[in-house]
């Protein structure tokens, strides 16, 4: 077999790899080479990239800025890993971090290195709370998702990833999220903490997604946030932001919970915080937080060097190129899109979103719908996702430097694609 047909040929994955693998079922090819926000298979194929790894691509792929910057610490034989120990990469992420993000905003928070996934800086978050306040208990919301390994899986509310624990997934009570038909849901978290009968202990923590992207692309209002951050105030209870997918710019603003003017006592970053979609995570805490002992949470891998030295150009390019404003300026284009051009293609369909993340609702159609976009999506050469409830709203989640004619390319072939599976289930 010639070498390119080799690289081209599945076999290999499907003979040797675990069941467990779920994207390339979607999107069935062999990708090869990437650049901005387009993808490109063995066969130069070409396909618009809507999922941005699921949000860990925020500057695009091979952000040429970002790559440099890499590319240059690689060159000179420098560090690659080094636990927790000093280093000039980290030393530079955290002064980039601190000088260009969180002193300007006047957040004052200690800087915890975590293990390479977002799921481990999950359980620091909860750990350290826990700690904190010697209490075992966490309130979460429905529609959560905070990850796969059993602490933050017992605070995620998907029926499918909580039956892979196949333990008892307990110390959490889950309370509705804004928004949820029929439920006022700070009224119903109050009940939960004050009436001294529902049955619920009074929690160490408090955590939420400001924006629930698994969940269905439910936006918080910034009113809802601001009673829940009082609530934490009221009851000395620490509040959790998760900003794993929905923060690094991808609402608009750097943290997704600056709309509603809030300071959470521990903000959970991982995905696009290392600028080029390398492993990395961090915890941001509240300096009389910060009681860990030295090395009561750690993990060989949080002293990846190169996702510090992409972090902190990642940061760089978000300041210089201004991307807030550019994300804020072309979520005009994709809302005026959905609006005007989207829901008349069926009465029944609906939409929400902010910055650059939004969802496209089947429910009320046949939430099934949803994922047969996503198959003709990618037909169509556009790679796109679902989330919620019944898997039933169809994502869309571009990188935040996508150019305005390829952001309305991939808006047509949404266009395209639904209009397409509308009409061939109503034959």
């Amino acid at each position: 077999m010639k070498e390119e047909n080799k690289m081209a040929d599945k076999t290999v994955f499907e003979q040797k790899e675990s069941q467990v693998r779920s994207y390339c079922r979607k999107y069935p090819v062999v990708f090869d080479k990437a650049l901005g926000s387009e993808l490109y298979d063995v066969d130069s194929n070409r396909y618009i990239d809507f999922l941005a790894v699921a949000g860990s691509m925020n500057y695009g792929h091979n952000n040429p800025e970002i790559k440099k910057a890499v590319l240059d610490y690689l060159s000179d034989d420098r560090i690659i890993n080094a636990l927790d120990m000093y280093t000039c990469a980290k030393a530079e992420f955290i002064d980039t971090l601190d000088s260009l993000i969180l002193a300007p905003r006047g957040l004052d928070y200690k800087i915890m290195c975590c293990g390479p996934t977002g799921t481990n800086a999950i359980e620091a978050a909860i750990k350290l709370a826990r700690k904190n306040t010697k209490r075992t208990e966490i309130i979460a919301f429905g529609g959560a998702f905070h990850g796969m390994t059993l602490g933050a899986l017992s605070l995620t509310t998907d029926k499918v990833s909580r039956e892979g624990a196949n333990v008892p997934l307990t110390n959490v009570t889950h309370v509705p999220f804004d928004g949820t038909e029929g439920l006022d849901s700070i009224k119903y978290l109050r009940w939960v903490l004050e009436d001294d009968h529902s049955g619920t202990d009074k929690p160490a923590a408090i955590i939420l997604e400001t924006i629930q992207a698994e969940g269905g692309i439910n936006v918080a209002s910034a009113e809802w946030l601001r009673e829940v951050r009082k609530i934490c105030d009221e009851q000395g209870i620490v509040m959790i932001v998760d900003d794993i997918q929905v923060g690094n710019g991808r609402s608009g603003d750097f943290f997704s919970f600056e709309r509603a003017g809030i300071v959470p006592d521990i903000v959970v970053l991982s995905k696009s915080i290392s600028g080029f979609g390398m492993p990395m995570a961090i915890i941001l805490i509240k300096p009389e937080l910060d009681i860990f002992r030295p090395a009561e949470h750690n993990g060989t891998f949080r002293g990846n060097q190169l996702s510090f030295v992409g972090g902190a150009a990642g940061i760089r390019y978000f300041v210089q190129h201004d991307i807030g404003n550019e994300v804020k300026r072309k979520a005009r284009i994709i809302e005026d899109f959905l609006r005007n051009e989207i829901l008349p293609l069926d009465s029944r369909l609906t939409f929400r979103g902010i910055g650059f993340i939004w969802g496209i609702d089947f429910n009320k159609i046949a939430p099934a719908l949803a994922m047969e976009c996503v198959h003709t999506a990618f037909d169509n050469g556009l790679i796109c996702e679902v989330a919620g409830r019944n898997d039933g709203v169809l994502k869309i989640m571009p990188a935040l430097t996508i150019s305005d004619d390829i952001l309305k390319e991939g808006l047509e072939i949404i266009k395209e694609t639904i209009s397409q599976v509308i009409k061939n289930n109503t034959k």
